[in-house]
């Protein structure tokens, strides 16, 4: 036992049954040891807590040095959706946290050394980084409710279920928007990208401004 196994299964635990059923005592159960022995590897669930969302940080590819900010400002929002795709449960537990780890707080200072090297302001960087941090979050918890992954879903969906309910009479527009988005093949995964290159063109004339 160690630490970062319990860790580890505790993520494991609210990955498969969400944040809010996850206690010491269940934990203790899966893991097969005794609840009060959890506490000589974290203090409470507040501590066990930060644990879990710093080793989710440590899955979230830094943005790189090495190019352009908008580049590596959409490289690292791209593995942070994909990250909180896979813990979805975080998305409500990273920003509650007043005590970020060690890998929280080298991702944020990684993402605000991005945005200040190039041109933005403090107060830009940061209506910036709350921007992208909202787009990201708001997307991966859309998409953790949405019927449908890939674009055959979609069609499968939009075919069987919701064209045989929008009458042309009544809702045209939907209806037509429906049946043009099936024909042509469109892919409900291509939106995170489109709205994040929307985005990111939006901050970029912020560059070099004391504010927003």
């Amino acid at each position: 036992m160690s630490t970062r196994r319990v860790v580890e299964e505790a993520i494991r635990l609210a990955d498969h049954e969400g944040v809010d059923g996850l206690s010491m005592r269940r934990l203790a159960a899966v893991l097969g040891a005794g609840a009060m022995s959890l506490y000589r590897y974290v203090a409470s669930k507040e501590h066990l807590l930060d644990a879990m969302v710093d080793v989710v940080f440590e899955e979230i590819d830094l943005p790189p040095e090495d190019a352009d900010w908008r580049t590596a400002m959409r490289q690292r929002s791209a593995s942070a959706r994909e990250v909180f795709a896979r813990h979805p449960w975080a998305i409500g537990v990273v920003e509650s946290r007043t005590s970020p780890g060690p890998a929280h707080l080298r991702h944020r200072e990684a993402v605000t050394a991005c945005l200040r090297r190039a041109g933005f302001s403090v107060v830009t960087a940061t209506h910036a980084h709350w921007l992208l941090d909202a787009y990201v979050y708001g997307s991966a918890l859309q998409e953790a409710t949405l019927p449908f992954d890939t674009r055959a879903d979609f069609a499968d969906v939009t075919e069987e279920v919701l064209l045989p309910r929008l009458a042309p009479e009544e809702f045209p527009y939907l209806h037509e928007s429906a049946a043009e988005l099936v024909a042509t093949g469109y892919d409900p995964a291509e939106e995170f990208l489109f709205g994040l290159d929307l985005v990111l063109g939006a901050l970029e004339p912020l560059r070099g401004r004391t504010s927003a």
